[in-house]
């Protein structure tokens, strides 16, 4: 058997919405970067808001595990809070996961056509359709979006 099969029964075991869903690993595990940093197309950094700055985040974006900080870091990348995940041609969107606590747990970022790609934790990226696929109660559920024009759908 392949070994990647284990590999995919841990994902589905931590994310069940994964197995009624199309998903596919895209690249092997990395603690580099994260989901946040993923979303915002870094995969040199691992981004997060902590008070001691021991890991990136945007200047003048707020150090705080909030969704406002959260949209003011993507906001300085050209992203604006929009009103759903539908997928619009001409625009790239992001989608925050918030758990019940009311903190950002996870980002994911739309690919072309409408699936998404998402970074799990230290492990793999995975393209998954739908975004929902990923929500309960690891990363809550995708309740922010986020959307900024794009030159070409050749991203």
């Amino acid at each position: 058997s392949p070994e990647w099969i284990p590999r995919l029964n841990q994902l589905e075991e931590e994310f069940p919405g994964l197995r009624a869903s199309p998903y596919a690993i895209t690249s092997p595990a990395s603690a580099a970067y994260n989901c946040i940093a993923w979303a915002a197309r870094d995969t040199e950094r691992w981004w997060e808001p902590d008070p001691f700055f021991l890991y990136f985040w945007p200047p003048q974006s707020p150090r705080r595990y909030d969704v406002g900080a959260y949209t003011a870091a993507y906001g300085a990348l050209g992203f604006e809070v929009c009103a759903d995940a539908i997928y619009e041609p001409g625009f790239e969107k992001l989608a925050l996961f918030i758990g019940s606590d009311g903190r950002p747990k996870h980002a994911a970022r739309q690919l072309i056509g409408g699936a998404w790609t998402s970074k799990l934790g230290k492990a793999e990226d995975i393209e998954h359709n739908p975004l929902e696929s990923l929500a309960g109660s690891s990363y809550g559920e995708p309740t922010v979006f986020l959307k900024r024009r794009v030159m070409s759908d050749h991203r």
